[in-house]
C-alpha cells in the first residue's frame, strides 16, 4: 500500500473527535423512546451493554487494519481475492453512502417536523451537500477539523437538560432488572443505528499518525459517546412517564422545551438549528470513506468521486416523502450495521488471520 503522506495525517489524539462525532448525531434525539418501548426504563442497562459492545468491535477494527495492510479495502483484497474483495469494498462505499443519506433525511424531517414543514427536501439537502463536498475537497485534516468542532461547540446543549431534573421522578427507574434480560439484550441491539459509524476508522486508519496510540482515544471516544447517551436516557426516563415516552418521537427536543431563558422563547429552535454542526461531520467522514473506497477501486480522482456520490445522495433523498419511509430507511440501517459490525467483522478478522498464518507456513 502507497503510504500516506505525514503531512495528510491527523495526529492520535484527534482520533477521540472522529470517533465520539461520528456517533452522535440524528439517533440521540429519539433514541429514548425505541428502547424504551422494548426494555422500558431498564433502557439504561440497554445502553450500557451495547457501549461496552462497540469496544469489543473497536478492538477487532484495529486488529483488521494492522492485520490486513493498513485499511479494510486491503484487507479484503488479501482476504477474498481483487474480484470479490472489490465488489465487497462496493458495499462498504454503499454502506457509508446510505449513512449519509439516512442522516441527512432524518434530521431534514426533524426541520420539517419542528420548524419549518414546507421545507424542500431537494433544496435543503443540495446545499447542505455543497457545503460537505467543499469540506471534503479541504482533505482529510479539514474533515477532522469539522469533527472536533462539531463535538466541542455545540457541547454546552448537554446542560440545558439538567433544568429537567427538578421536574423529574427517579424513582420511575426502580425497581432495576423490571424488564427481563432478553427484553435488555433487544433493546441494546435496538441501539445499533445510534451508536453506528466508529466502523470509519476501518477506512482512515492509513490517515492516524502514532497509530497504536490512537487505541485509547478511540476507546475514549466510545466510553464519551455512551455517557452522552446513558446521561440523555437517564434524565428522559425521570421526567416522562412510560405512557408519555411512548408518544414522544424526539424525546430530546420535547426536553428542551422546558428551557425558559430571557432572551429566547423556543430553546429547540437554537438546539435543532446548532445540530446541523453536529450532523456535518456524519456526513463528511461517511461520504470520505466511500468516496476513498471509489478511489481505490477504479481510475478515479477522489474529487470526482465525491461529487458522483454526493449527487447520488441528493437523488435519493427525495425519494424519501413520508415519516414510514424514513422510519423504514433508519431501520435498514440500524439492521445493515448491526450486522456488519457485530457479524462480518469479526469473521474477517477470524479469515485473516487464518489466511495469514496459512500462508507464513507455506513460505516457511
Amino acid at each position: 500500500m502507497q503510504p500516506v503522506p505525514e503531512s495528510r495525517k491527523i495526529s492520535a489524539s484527534i482520533v477521540f473527535f472522529t470517533v465520539s462525532s461520528i456517533q452522535i448525531g440524528v439517533g440521540v434525539l429519539g433514541f429514548q423512546r425505541i428502547i424504551a418501548q422494548i426494555a422500558g426504563y431498564d433502557g439504561w442497562i440497554s445502553i450500557i451493554i451495547a457501549g461496552i459492545a462497540t469496544h469489543g468491535v473497536m478492538y477487532v477494527i484495529y486488529k483488521i487494519c494492522e492485520k490486513g495492510d493498513g485499511d479494510i479495502i486491503h484487507a479484503q483484497h488479501f482476504v477474498f481475492g481483487k474480484w470479490l474483495g472489490s465488489l465487497l469494498n462496493l458495499f462498504f462505499a454503499f454502506y457509508f453512502s446510505l449513512a449519509s443519506i439516512t442522516v441527512v433525511r432524518t434530521f431534514l424531517e426533524v426541520i420539517q417536523v419542528w420548524m419549518f414543514p414546507t421545507l424542500s427536501n431537494f433544496w435543503f439537502s443540495l446545499f447542505f451537500l455543497l457545503l460537505v463536498l467543499y469540506i471534503i475537497n479541504g482533505g482529510f485534516r479539514t474533515v477532522a477539523g469539522v469533527a472536533f468542532f462539531g463535538t466541542v461547540l455545540p457541547s454546552y446543549l448537554l446542560l440545558p437538560f439538567l433544568m429537567a431534573i427538578p421536574h423529574s421522578d427517579y424513582r420511575n427507574l426502580l425497581p432495576i432488572f423490571d424488564s427481563s434480560i432478553i427484553d435488555i439484550m433487544k433493546g441494546a441491539h435496538s441501539m445499533s443505528l445510534t451508536y453506528l459509524g466508529y466502523e470509519s476508522l476501518l477506512i482512515y486508519y492509513p490517515f492516524i499518525k502514532e497509530q497504536g496510540k490512537s487505541k485509547k482515544f478511540a476507546h475514549f471516544g466510545l466510553f464519551s459517546t455512551t455517557l452522552v447517551y446513558l446521561y440523555t436516557a437517564l434524565i428522559t426516563f425521570g421526567y416522562f412517564s412510560q405512557g408519555q415516552l411512548q408518544k414522544t418521537i424526539w424525546a430530546t427536543l420535547s426536553l428542551w422545551k422546558i428551557v425558559e431563558l430571557p432572551f429566547v422563547e423556543r430553546f429547540e429552535y437554537i438546539g435543532i438549528g446548532n445540530w446541523c454542526l453536529i450532523i456535518m461531520p456524519n456526513i463528511c467522514i461517511s461520504l470520505w470513506c466511500a468516496s476513498r473506497i471509489i478511489k481505490k477501486t477504479f481510475p478515479i480522482s477522489q474529487k470526482w468521486a465525491v461529487i458522483i456520490l454526493s449527487a447520488a445522495c441528493l437523488m435519493v433523498v427525495t425519494l424519501f416523502n413520508t415519516r414510514l419511509q424514513v422510519n423504514t430507511l433508519n431501520d435498514m440501517m440500524g439492521k445493515i450495521g448491526f450486522y456488519l459490525n457485530f457479524i462480518y467483522l469479526p469473521l474477517l478478522l477470524i479469515l485473516l488471520l487464518i489466511i495469514r498464518k496459512v500462508k507464513k507456513k507455506h513460505e516457511t
